[in-house]
């Protein structure tokens, strides 16, 4: 039988495991999920300094208060992460497409109506159908071939080795339309408009020779 060789114990104290601690949850990833989530986790740095108190008063080497620690602070992050959108992001390629459907509208199309969604105040449903005339329009001028189920990161990629000039525009749409589409973020009049530079750039860029 093989054996494996135990790893060495860890040792950590009470004021470092805090430390450790506050520094995880002020991550920017934490911090950017608004700020309910923030003073939620404020008040979580909180008691788990004091749960490391009583812990480590109740355990001689301390290693039973870092492992509840380590565990508590995985939970945490499961959950601010899923809160925040990340983890409905990481879904699989095939997922994000960007069009449902084998047979989209023409650009034309997409952009009415996302113009009579932005109208009504629907940011995300606009978003979705703004971003993806931006597609049709792309497709339609031959920079994009036609590929079914290709994602808006692809998009950027594909495009961007056809004509350079699209790639920093439609970066930061791309990342829009899968955050509002797949990720359950809100959508807005500032991001909607970010979609409109990109499909706007998308008419007007030319191929690179």
């Amino acid at each position: 039988m093989i054996r494996f060789p135990l790893e060495p114990p860890v040792d950590i104290d009470r004021d470092r495991a805090a430390h450790e601690a506050a520094k995880e949850l002020s991550k920017s990833a934490y911090r950017d999920s608004g700020s309910l989530i923030e003073k939620a986790l404020g008040k979580l740095v909180g008691w788990i300094q004091d749960l490391i108190d009583s812990l480590n008063g109740s355990s001689p080497n301390g290693h039973a208060g870092l492992a509840m620690l380590i565990g508590l602070l995985v939970l945490v992050v499961v959950v601010v992460l899923w809160r925040a959108g990340v983890l409905r992001t990481s879904r699989k390629v095939k997922s994000q497409a960007v069009f449902d459907t084998a047979r989209p509208r023409s650009a034309a199309e997409y952009r009415a109506l996302a113009e009579r969604e932005a109208a009504s105040g629907d940011f995300a449903s606009a978003i979705r159908s703004r971003f993806r005339a931006c597609v049709a329009e792309l497709t339609e001028r031959t920079i994009l071939d036609e590929r079914p189920g290709r994602t808006a990161y692809e998009v950027v990629a594909d495009a961007g080795k056809a004509a350079p000039v699209l790639r920093d525009i439609l970066q930061p749409a791309a990342l829009i339309f899968t955050e509002v589409v797949y990720g359950n973020r809100p959508g807005s009049r500032e991001r909607y408009e970010a979609v409109v530079t990109a499909d706007n750039a998308a008419r007007t860029a030319r191929v690179a020779v």
